[in-house]
């Protein structure tokens, strides 16, 4: 009786490092698929997306792109990514300094608590936080420019503008992460 139950408490930690490491390996291959998503979707927005210009406004993919990781990776881990996104963002536009580091991952886990509790994970929902979050970008970005330099109204027909080129372009951030879903 006493070997039954050495070989069952056996067997039993077996099985519960099985499911932890199959767990984890999992959750790294899916990260990783993550980590290549953002990247191709900061050199569109810095090969392609800069040259796709109407009346000076460039569409923007990385809000809608946090948005994603957002709304199928939960808050935390959509935070994490947009946070390593943000990172990258800022390099890549030398002008803001810490703007996408802290906007995205903000973005990203609203999105995720919003999808988790109150909203589907389904691309009108999805379109509808995409337009949330590059219009919320947009507007940033204005006060940004508001503190260095001086306010206009010119400044809102902007952000109207870039909210509005760049919802076309969201789509391509919904379709690699909608079609991850378990």
């Amino acid at each position: 009786m006493n070997e039954k139950r050495t070989v069952r408490q056996l067997f039993d930690q077996l099985r519960g490092t099985f499911v932890r490491d199959y767990l984890s390996r999992v959750k790294v291959r899916r990260v990783l698929k993550y980590a290549l998503y953002l990247f191709l979707a900061l050199l569109m927005q810095n090969m392609l997306f800069t040259q796709l210009r109407i009346a000076g406004v460039c569409p923007m993919i990385l809000p809608a792109a946090a948005v994603a990781v957002g709304m199928f990776e939960g808050p935390i881990w959509g935070a994490v990514l947009s946070l390593i996104l943000g990172l990258f963002a800022d390099m890549a536009f030398v002008e803001n300094m810490i703007l996408f580091t802290v906007l995205f991952p903000a973005i990203s886990f609203a999105t995720g608590f919003f999808s988790t509790f109150f909203i589907n994970r389904r691309f009108f929902a999805f379109m509808g936080a995409a337009f949330l979050g590059l219009l919320v970008t947009a507007l940033v970005q204005m006060l940004h420019i508001i503190a260095i330099d001086t306010f206009s109204a010119v400044m809102f027909r902007t952000v109207i503008l870039q909210t509005l080129w760049s919802l076309p372009f969201a789509v391509l951030a919904y379709l690699p992460p909608a079609r991850w879903i378990e």
